[in-house]
């Protein structure tokens, strides 16, 4: 009889986790669940022009604007610069009020950059560790010269690669975005982690760190100072989060031996996406606290990747409850078996 009953049973086609900072639910769909292996054989959109065509090959012949930020090789040769947006979505300092009625509304006062790597074909995933770690240099080069600034209260910085992610040049470069308000999902982050300290006398970011460090089944990479590995919540298939083990509110306060080790864990989790996926499209970004002359001491800065595998359909757009096909502990074997 007891034989009979256990047959009946049946498996969860999906488990519901929560993010434990901000709160959100996501599903992970576990009876449609996909092989890792599936997520590679997914057509990619391609970017047809040739070097000739792009802009930021040659940024000054192309009528790109002066840059405030450039290295350069021994040689002479520049590795990476920086200049503002061309078509920027923040830029000036206008004050006039634009409220509306019952409305409110500001203008979109800030700054708009973008960080450009010199080799049209080598994207981020690709590159050595030292390279990696120049591209930090650059971020918070530039954070640190825009975070004082009249009107930056956060600084978004955030990388595209692939059509489906927004990258309408396919050149390897990431943006910049020096706003006068506080991102939203940051606020939810702020407010999750200060909610968690109050209840528990721990960051929570740092809790993860270490729960995902001792188990390991999560983690794709780590050394001393940093580790990758895939949420418990992911909200997309293969998403990676990178994270300092010791607790960091500011990302700009990294030193360079920091941004070393940090590279080394970056490199190594956004080749395993490279090689698990056949270099699909993503997006990655770094949370760190705003600039905006307050404290954040409960917070923990960290980068997300975010590949892009699935598609918004109507129950994501209505509940805002994401969906996953694949459990983020298949997804980090998978991944470690790429390195």
């Amino acid at each position: 009889m007891e034989e009979n009953k256990n047959k009946e049973k049946k498996e969860a086609v999906s488990e519901l986790r929560q993010d434990i900072v901000s709160g959100d639910w996501v599903v992970i769909a576990t009876g449609r669940a996909k092989r890792p292996d599936d997520f590679a054989k997914t057509e990619r959109i391609k970017d047809d022009k040739g070097i000739e065509e792009c802009l930021f090959e040659d940024p000054v012949a192309t009528g790109q604007k002066k840059d405030v930020l450039i290295y350069h090789r021994s040689d002479g040769e520049w590795t990476l610069r920086v200049f503002p947006n061309k078509y920027p979505a923040f830029d000036g300092g206008s004050k006039e009020d634009i409220s509306e009625g019952p409305y409110y509304a500001m203008p979109g006062n800030g700054y708009h950059e973008v960080i450009v790597t010199r080799d049209h074909w080598r994207q981020l995933a690709l590159m050595d560790a030292m390279e990696v770690a120049e591209v930090f240099d650059a971020y918070q080069d530039r954070y640190l010269d825009l975070m004082n600034k009249k009107n930056v209260n956060y600084i978004a910085i955030f990388h595209n690669h692939g059509k489906e992610c927004g990258a309408s040049i396919p050149h390897p470069h990431s943006q910049l975005m020096a706003i006068p308000v506080v991102a939203p999902y940051i606020k939810l982050e702020l407010d999750g982690a200060k909610k968690y300290h109050r209840s528990n006398r721990h960051c929570v970011f740092c809790v993860m760190a270490e729960y995902e460090s001792k188990e390991k089944k999560r983690v794709v990479f780590e050394n001393e100072d940093f580790i990758a590995f895939c949420p418990f919540a992911s909200r997309a298939a293969f998403e990676v989060w990178v994270m300092p083990k010791k607790h960091s509110p500011y990302f700009e306060r990294i030193t360079d031996k920091q941004k070393i080790k940090l590279a080394e864990v970056f490199q190594k989790a956004l080749n395993s996406v490279y090689k698990a996926l056949n270099d699909p499209p993503y997006n990655f970004y770094i949370h760190s606290s705003p600039c905006d002359g307050k404290d954040y001491p409960h917070y923990h800065w960290h980068i997300e990747i975010l590949p892009h595998t699935a598609t918004w359909a109507g129950f994501e757009l209505d509940t805002g409850i994401e969906v996953s096909t694949i459990q983020p502990e298949v997804a980090a074997e998978y991944l470690r078996k790429q390195l």
